[in-house]
């Protein structure tokens, strides 16, 4: 998918060093979301959307750009060109426009101390991130999305295995987080570890009803 057209004007700190910022994204007709990572001046952009460029300066200087999913390579390849930093994919990527510089597993450590978690179901090579620090942040590529009206699921029919999210969902329960923070939607800042358990529990209450 290309890189969409629209830029973002302004980023918003959710927490002292984890900035976010959104579209309207014209490619998909909703809201996408995105995240930098910023330490002493150095910055990690997470699943990164265009951002005003005099916005992109004043967060510093771009040392690494992290994707979560083949479907969020959105502007990393053209910031790895005008910014030269590097761009660490998900091993075992599909459908990627270009070769990244590094790729990453679970277990690995990515730059800005971020912890990458398999999370498959929307996708064989989709991953999570984790923020060990207080609060804990989990950002999440496409597991879920975050409405206007609540959190849910990505639809059945935009994944590879539903099923097997259902799974990854259940895991990623097990992180210590508080805020979590979407592909799609805005960040939950406060007990979103709850929220998330609450949708998995409603979730499978009424999948087993179908």
């Amino acid at each position: 998918m290309s890189e969409p057209k629209t830029a973002a004007r302004t980023a918003t700190e959710v927490i002292p060093g984890l900035f976010h910022y959104k579209i309207d994204d014209e490619r998909i007709k909703t809201q996408s979301d995105a995240y930098a990572l910023v330490q002493e001046g150095r910055v990690v952009l997470i699943d990164p959307l265009p951002l005003e460029p005099s916005q992109l300066a004043r967060l510093g200087k771009v040392e690494a750009i992290v994707i979560g999913a083949s479907s969020h390579q959105r502007s990393a390849w053209r910031y790895r060109r005008e910014l030269k930093a590097k761009v660490y994919a998900p091993e075992g990527s599909d459908g990627l426009e270009e070769k990244p510089d590094v790729t990453f597993k679970e277990g690995d450590r990515l730059p800005g101390g971020i912890k990458p978690l398999h999370a498959p179901g929307p996708g064989d090579a989709h991953y999570a991130f984790h923020l060990d620090r207080k609060p804990g942040v989990l950002l999440c590529s496409d597991l879920w999305i975050r409405t206007r009206k609540d959190v849910e699921f990505l639809p059945d029919n935009y994944m590879t295995d539903p099923v097997r999210a259902r799974s990854s969902a259940r895991k990623l329960l097990e992180i210590d987080f508080d805020i979590a923070c979407f592909g799609h939607g805005g960040p939950i800042t406060k007990g979103a570890r709850q929220a998330l358990a609450d949708l998995v529990r409603k979730d499978a209450a009424a999948r087993k009803k179908k």
